[in-house]
């Protein structure tokens, strides 16, 4: 999907009671540089009692001069299974991209049982002065979350393959886990591992396979 200036996409789906199925995307997402307002992106999921969603979407492709705004709301039942990743990338390194104008704002809203369990913001931008603040020399990102019941007890194992600069956190059924990296290649190594130790490598859409 491309997204340039002034884009408004809006994307819904449920899982059914007991159902569980993955939601992903054929390639990665392009944020196109924009003369005015952000792209906007709004994502509603939705849960039953029982159910399983994967929420796997590929990278997100920042260029020179891009803004989005982006949301994601879930709605879990009781007993239901939540994982989801986004990963970002600023330019692509490979080709001689640099980023320095960006702007993103990005927002979680977890509730189950009409509670709110998890709330996270992610801003950068719109002018970005690479430091160790700001990514350091990185320009790769992603965030991962998994909503289960055994979400505590997976916290070794994705500890046992983050790279340097990531960390890993568990606690009342949730994991969250931040990743950085120089470039995409190596970003989508480290998140591969990361979904195998959460969900199982044979879980992965093909998508997300070398």
């Amino acid at each position: 999907m491309a997204l340039r200036g002034g884009d408004v996409v809006g994307i819904s789906a449920t899982a059914g009671a007991g159902a569980a199925f993955t939601l992903t995307s054929q390639t990665a997402e392009r944020i196109y540089r924009t003369l005015g307002p952000a792209a906007e992106v709004k994502i509603k999921l939705t849960m039953e009692a029982g159910a399983t969603l994967f929420w796997m979407p590929q990278e997100s492709i920042f260029f020179e001069g891009s803004a989005l705004e982006r949301s994601l709301d879930v709605d879990l039942a009781p007993g239901s299974t939540f994982f989801a990743v986004e990963a970002m990338l600023f330019g692509r390194r490979e080709m001689g991209e640099h980023v320095r104008h960006v702007s993103v704002v990005d927002r979680w809203n977890i509730r189950r049982d009409n509670s709110l369990i998890h709330s996270d913001v992610f801003r950068l931008g719109p002018d970005w002065s690479q430091s160790k603040a700001s990514f350091g020399d990185n320009h790769a990102a992603a965030t991962v979350l998994l909503v289960s019941d055994q979400a505590d007890s997976l916290i070794d194992k994705v500890r046992a393959v983050l790279g340097p600069n990531d960390g890993a956190s568990a606690w009342n059924g949730k994991l969250v886990a931040r990743l950085l990296a120089k470039d995409g290649f190596y970003l989508r190594k480290t998140l591969i591992q990361v979904f195998a130790a959460c969900v199982g490598r044979e879980r992965l859409p093909k998508t997300w396979t070398f």
